[in-house]
């Protein structure tokens, strides 16, 4: 058995094997358990039968416990020794303390900390936790400033990754855009362009930022590996496009009509709440830090390489 110490513990060099275990193994989850296999053996926490058998299909070793259920964690202590913590805070926060507050990643980290800790944790935040920046460029140093319930429960959890790696795990947090891959579900615009969702005009737009799930799932493991202590990545591709023209691009690719343009004030009585949220900030991120620091390569640099069609 591992040690108290050490999660590989005393074993003989040939015994000792990586274990990862993944939070929130969703489609990014299972790309990051497919790019570890064979090496490291990978586990992945899972709250029902039907989502461990596909999770084991995969080659996954499956975990039963809920994040909203602390006391079903405890088997989580000491059993890995690299974690992925991929899994989003809750909607709302009602019956905890404070809406801006992520309650899940409090109970995983205590669970944790209950035996040896993992050498390194990469947490999987977003990029709204700095507000709208006016289309400024944005790098890692930027002060936080979330302007939502759902960005302040980000900052919260992240704070409290930063706090516990200040007793010797390798935290790194990753800042993610928007996630798309046209093997992933509803990952494309291709049903918002035949719903006919309109889009800002262009005096109105705001910039938006976006990384292929592959490129996400790279990314997460150079820093399970290779990120410094205690630091902040952008994992975001090299694309600089407004949020209209990500989705003509979009149209033109799948031959599709290009999305109507409405000025903000007009789209506030059309387009639903939760739409317009992300259609009020606007920034943009660098990424040199990935690369220069993680070697990352982007396998899809734009959105452009990104989204065409496998048989184009």
């Amino acid at each position: 058995m591992p040690s108290n110490q050490n999660p590989l513990g005393a074993l003989p060099a040939r015994f000792r094997r990586e274990r990862v275990l993944i939070i929130g193994c969703g489609d990014v989850g299972l790309r990051v358990a497919a790019a570890l296999a064979p090496a490291p053996r990978v586990l992945a926490l899972t709250r029902g039968q039907a989502r461990a058998g596909l999770l084991r299909e995969r080659g996954i070793t499956p975990l039963n416990g809920d994040l909203d259920m602390p006391a079903t964690l405890n088997r989580l202590a000491g059993i890995a020794t690299r974690v992925v913590h991929l899994a989003p805070p809750p909607s709302s926060a009602a019956g905890h303390p404070g809406e801006g507050l992520d309650p899940r990643t409090v109970a995983l980290l205590r669970a944790l900390r209950r035996r040896a800790q993992p050498a390194s944790l990469v947490y999987a935040s977003t990029s709204g936790v700095y507000g709208d920046c006016g289309g400024a460029w944005v790098d890692e140093s930027r002060a936080v400033a979330p302007a939502t319930a759902r960005a302040r429960r980000r900052v919260h959890a992240e704070s409290m990754v930063r706090f516990m790696g200040r007793s010797g795990l390798h935290a790194s947090i990753v800042r993610i855009p928007g996630i798309y891959a046209n093997d992933r579900e509803g990952g494309t615009p291709r049903a918002r362009l035949l719903r006919g969702t309109p889009v800002l005009c262009a005096e109105d737009d705001v910039y938006t930022n976006h990384i292929h799930a592959d490129d996400l799932a790279r990314a997460c493991l150079l820093a399970l590996w290779k990120g410094r202590p205690q630091r902040i990545y952008h994992a975001s591709d090299d694309t600089e496009l407004r949020m209209g023209d990500y989705f003509d691009l979009a149209a033109d690719l799948y031959g599709l009509p290009r999305p109507q343009r409405l000025p903000r004030a007009q789209a506030q009585d059309v387009l639903p709440a939760s739409l317009l949220s992300f259609m009020g900030e606007s920034r943009r991120l660098r990424n040199g830090r990935i690369k220069r620091e993680l070697g990352l390569r982007l396998r899809y640099p734009t959105v452009a390489q990104g989204l065409l069609p496998s048989d184009a």
